[in-house]
């Protein structure tokens, strides 16, 4: 994203963080930003620009790091509501992909900005928790050829599996919906 661009969306969520209503049952004290997307839409490089161009130190949360394996999309879902955003005391799990399970926690200071990319972030739940959320658009094939492209061999068997669940989840969330901004990449 152009520095332009990225300094008018900073500015868009400042405002709304600034003017917007107490979120109920979070102890969140700063902006909290969601951006999703389906795989290889790019929330991934978005959130990292948005992350390194924030005027103060940022919790920035990767969902990569939460989802319980190639089934864990809704499961991720939950965790950031229960574990992270409806939390008095905000964390969240790190998966071991190599392992195969859960590891260990992090906790997040809830006195700074958060932001959470990742598919899945922008529920309906979450979202009422949210300052801010991003739903970043892309055209499949080119979506798959940048998610392929990145991790080749390791997501390719995975891809049919994971785009399903995106699509449940997209049909039952309809996340570009509850977004702020829709993000044409």
């Amino acid at each position: 994203m152009q520095q332009p661009a990225l300094d008018a969306l900073l500015t868009r969520i400042r405002i709304r963080t600034d003017t917007a209503a107490p979120r109920p049952t979070t102890a969140f004290t700063d902006a909290v930003v969601l951006v999703d997307g389906r795989s290889g839409s790019g929330k991934t490089d978005l959130a990292t620009e948005l992350a390194a161009a924030w005027p103060a130190p940022v919790t920035l949360v990767h969902l990569d790091d939460i989802y319980p394996g190639w089934q864990g999309l809704d499961a991720a879902s939950r965790h950031i509501h229960d574990e992270l955003l409806a939390s008095d005391q905000p964390r969240w799990q790190r998966h071991d992909w190599v392992a195969g399970k859960a590891a260990e926690w992090a906790s997040v200071d809830p006195n700074r900005a958060l932001i959470i990319e990742g598919m899945g972030s922008l529920s309906r739940q979450n979202a009422a928790l949210a300052t801010f959320t991003i739903w970043v658009e892309l055209d499949d094939s080119e979506r798959k050829r940048r998610a392929l492209a990145r991790d080749g061999s390791a997501y390719e068997p995975y891809w049919d599996e994971w785009a399903a669940q995106e699509l449940a989840f997209i049909a039952r969330e309809q996340p570009a919906r509850l977004a702020d901004l829709v993000l044409e990449r």
